[in-house]
């Protein structure tokens, strides 16, 4: 076993509840190393974590340990089949108000500017007024 192999089985097994169901498979092609990793169903939320982050961290581990050995080493993560379920098109919200049924008056907190009196000054400005 290689060692960029060895460092992925270390690094997954160490994370995950079921060390036994970690498996990786090392290929090499013109491209470079491909190691597919593959994990328990219930152990793959914590291989991925929160919005990629644990993946991408590991990603980035594999690309020193490939530099390191003058290789480019990448990693797919095997999902079993049917561990989630197909996407659909997106349901439309009907909870958000229509712009006409939006409240039109400004909160209490906000100040709204006082009218102007005469409609002469409201094109003036207070420098027109400057005695200089």
């Amino acid at each position: 076993m290689e060692h960029d192999q060895e460092f992925v089985e270390y690094l997954v097994k160490s994370i995950v509840d079921n060390p036994d169901a970690v498996s990786t498979v090392r290929t090499v092609d013109e491209m470079g190393v491909l190691i597919t990793l593959s994990v328990d169903q219930n152990d793959l939320g914590q291989v991925i974590g929160r919005q990629g982050q644990t993946a991408k961290a590991i990603r980035t581990l594999l690309r020193v340990v490939g530099a390191k050995n003058q290789a480019r080493v990448n990693l797919k993560i095997d999902e079993p089949e049917g561990s989630r379920p197909p996407r659909g098109p997106r349901p439309q919200r009907d909870d958000r108000p229509l712009r006409e049924e939006r409240p039109t008056e400004a909160p209490a907190s906000v100040a709204t500017p006082a009218p102007v009196a005469d409609p002469a000054d409201a094109t003036s400005s207070a420098i027109d007024n400057l005695d200089l």
